[in-house]
């Protein structure tokens, strides 16, 4: 049995585990109220003296200790005696100002943009992040100096095309990324771009497509406008750049144009094609439009409308969902395409992947958005998502061989038709989007010891982690480790012999089946995505160095001395043939979701944002 200490732990204040001693007027204090002698200090000018310096110092405590409401707290919050004499001022040096810190190294200094304390700091990981910030510099340096104001880069010709509407995707799609980071410089030169060019190419330029052009540059606008402070109240990433308005202006100018595509249509079912300069629009060639493209732009009217207080961007962009409502589905799943001239979907083809993946992504995220159960109008929405979930877990999920691993396939002719062992990398956003469903943005643990999680919830966040692995597995399979554009999986329907993805020790090699068609890879983000929202939710670390991993692969192969960063041709052969092409999405999308997997949880919190199918943030109403 331990003794006792020989003083009183009263006596004792920690700083950081090191003992600290009392303060020097405490210690006067004390010695004047126990000093043992005779003397009769209030008798002479000497005592007198003494004291009244006790009884000034005690006044200044205590005036330093009040609240603000019962203090003298001026304005700007500094203590001030009778007559405007600052206390600040007398015992204090003036603060040097700390320098310009990205939100997650002032996370490091004890800062947190939701005003938690951060405890999940890690310098292995900081270091790490850094290396992603520094990807996304190289990366815009590439673009700046050969492709400034066109769309995206080829960083190995050096030079810019515009495959996207000629409204500079690259610099809007990278914007809030850079203000995530804390790269001011070119925070700097994107908004003064914006600022000063896009309102003209909006005017001038023709054809864009409504989907693209959402959920890239609207999408960015409007995230640019909450990051930079639009919004009283709310976090302010940024101090350079235009002022949010610009942003908002800008915002509704694109909007009031893209609505034409809702105004023309005879349908609730939007065109997919815009005339901006002439603010019309008309059907794509054939006549359809996808079903992903008309049902995933919501996220951006609905909060457009919701900072402009115009409800018309709203109201129309919701008249889609609420009209696929009505649609017959097969258990919750929809086909790829719908008529804007009749409203009804077109053709049997039902799969995840492209023309359908965000339509089932934003069911949950605009739920989530509107408030979830807080707004019964939209609850609609989460009935659809849980019943699509259902039907994907019932008709789409099926187990490879030898190994077991879990996918999603295709029903190219309907549910009655066969079953296709396909799968986009693009359905590699599922994971995210079960998980973010299956607990609403809260980590697994605070879900489960709220009991807010379901049986159905349960279930899809452990397909969410399944797919996961698969997802990270078409990586792995590789030999350059990067992912292929599509993959098919051995089962006992289906084999090919020889299309392995050139990693021989990968345990899953005779699992994984890559086309010579589908072995290119585009730096697509879905992956990285479904790692960093798993991550959040489960707190496991795996996720953090399998996004590690896929990020080394990127810079060993994709990199371009020059700058830039390129897509590949090849992903099962060393060295990769380059493609010669650096998607807008990677700045937008794929390296600010590596880097916010590496940070800190309380940047861009899952409980307080949505983001957008192209990575824009954006706030969660009544929150």
């Amino acid at each position: 049995m331990s003794k006792s200490l020989p003083y009183s732990v009263k006596d004792i204040h920690y700083d950081n585990a090191k003992f600290r001693h009392r303060s020097p007027l405490k210690v006067f204090s004390q010695s004047l109220l126990t000093l043992s002698t005779k003397r009769n200090y209030a008798s002479c000018s000497t005592g007198k003296f003494l004291i009244l310096i006790l009884f000034f110092g005690v006044a200044c405590l205590m005036l330093m200790s009040k609240s603000p409401n019962e203090s003298g707290l001026n304005e700007k919050g500094k203590v001030t005696f009778v007559g405007g004499l600052r206390l600040g001022g007398l015992l204090r040096k003036p603060p040097r100002l700390p320098p310009r810190l990205s939100p997650d190294e002032g996370q490091v200094r004890g800062s947190s943009t939701n005003g938690s304390t951060v405890s999940n700091y890690d310098p292995k990981w900081a270091a790490r992040q850094q290396s992603v910030k520094e990807a996304f510099d190289h990366a815009w340096s590439g673009y700046r100096k050969y492709a400034m104001g066109y769309d995206e880069l080829m960083p190995i010709s050096q030079k810019g095309v515009d495959g996207l509407g000629g409204l500079g995707a690259t610099v809007v799609d990278a914007l809030d990324t850079a203000m995530i980071m804390g790269l001011d410089n070119i925070v700097s030169e994107a908004g003064s771009w914006v600022e000063t060019h896009l309102l003209e190419r909006i005017s001038q330029k023709g054809q864009v497509n409504l989907f693209e052009t959402t959920i890239r540059v609207l999408g960015g606008l409007l995230s640019a406008y909450h990051l930079s402070g639009g919004e009283q109240g709310t976090m302010n990433m940024t101090l350079v750049g235009p002022k949010p308005v610009i942003y908002l202006n800008i915002a509704k100018d694109l909007a009031d144009r893209l609505l034409s595509a809702f105004t023309s249509s005879p349908t609730p079912v939007p065109f997919c094609d815009v005339i901006l300069h002439e603010s019309t629009a008309h059907p794509a060639p054939g006549g359809a439009s996808s079903t992903a493209e008309v049902a995933s732009v919501q996220l951006e009217f609905n909060y457009l409308s919701a900072i402009s207080g115009d409800p018309k961007y709203s109201t129309e962009a919701m008249k889609v969902l609420a009209h696929i409502k009505t649609l017959p589905k097969t258990e919750g799943l929809v086909p790829i395409y719908i008529s804007p001239q009749t409203g009804d979907f077109v053709g049997e083809n039902i799969r995840l992947g492209s023309r359908g993946d965000s339509y089932y992504e934003y069911l949950i995220k605009v739920w989530l958005q509107q408030g979830a159960k807080l707004n019964s109008n939209f609850t609609y929405l989460h009935d659809m998502y849980i019943e699509a979930m259902k039907g994907v877990r019932h008709l789409l999920v099926r187990n490879s061989i030898p190994k077991g691993l879990v996918f999603v396939g295709e029903l190219p002719y309907g549910s009655k038709g066969e079953f296709s062992p396909k799968m986009d990398h693009l359905v590699c956003f599922l994971p995210g989007t079960l998980a973010l469903g299956a607990t609403k943005g809260l980590t697994k643990e605070q879900a489960l010891k709220e009991n807010l999680l379901s049986f159905e919830d349960l279930e899809n966040l452990k397909l969410a982690e399944d797919l996961a692995k698969t997802c990270f597995e078409m990586y792995e399979v590789t030999a350059t480790g990067l992912a292929p554009e599509i993959a098919y999986f051995h089962t006992k329907d289906y084999s090919e012999d020889g299309l392995d993805g050139g990693n021989k020790s990968s345990m899953y090699a005779n699992d994984i089946i890559i086309k010579p068609a589908d072995r290119h890879n585009l730096l697509r983000p879905e992956t990285v995505e479904s790692l960093f929202v798993l991550y959040r939710i489960t707190k496991d670390t795996k996720y953090r160095d399998q996004g590690w991993q896929i990020f080394e692969a990127f810079e060993k192969y994709t990199k371009v001395k020059s700058g830039g960063y390129t897509s590949l041709d090849d992903v099962t052969e060393v060295p990769p043939h380059r493609r010669d092409k650096m998607e807008t999405f990677f700045l937008g999308e794929t390296l600010k979701y590596l880097y916010l997997l590496f940070g800190d949880d309380s940047v861009i919190p899952l409980d307080k944002f949505v983001f957008n199918t192209e990575a824009h943030p954006l706030p969660i109403r009544n929150t």
